[in-house]
């Protein structure tokens, strides 16, 4: 290969369409821009957004952030964590004696994060693939 023999890939490069040549070209007499209005005349233009004189949408809506709902309900657990509970299940109620949970939490959710040094049981928590294999390998039990 030499550099005075490179060549795009056949298709890269299309040519452009050459409008206003005439009525048998496909694209001549009006040029593909219909009929009279706007578009049709020499610097007619709408800005970027223009809806009509309807309010555009990016002034419709607010440009404040997303707070979620359900952000408040969910906390989350380190799977070290876990080994400082001392009930024989550990569920949300048993988190939040331990003081590991906020008494609004309605969803746990546990993630890989520490060691697991005794086996523990799971009930009703939401867990990560690798805070439940930790678990699974540490001879815990989950519980849906």
């Amino acid at each position: 290969m030499r550099l005075n023999t490179i060549r795009p890939a056949a298709g890269a490069r299309i040519k452009r369409t050459r409008v206003g040549l005439g009525t048998g070209s496909g694209v001549g007499k009006t040029a593909g821009r219909g009929h009279k209005g706007q578009h049709a005349r020499a610097g007619g233009y709408h800005r970027v957004g223009f809806e009509g004189g309807q309010m555009p949408i990016q002034r419709r809506l607010p440009k404040f952030g997303f707070k979620s709902m359900t952000a408040a309900e969910t906390a989350e657990v380190r799977l070290g964590d876990l080994g400082k509970v001392k009930e024989p299940i550990i569920d949300i109620k048993a988190l939040q004696a331990a003081g590991l949970v906020h008494a609004g939490a309605r969803r746990v959710r546990v993630f890989l994060r520490g060691e697991l040094a005794n086996a523990v049981s799971v009930k009703g928590l939401i867990l990560t693939k690798g805070a439940r294999a930790a678990i699974e390998k540490a001879g815990g039990k989950i519980e849906i």
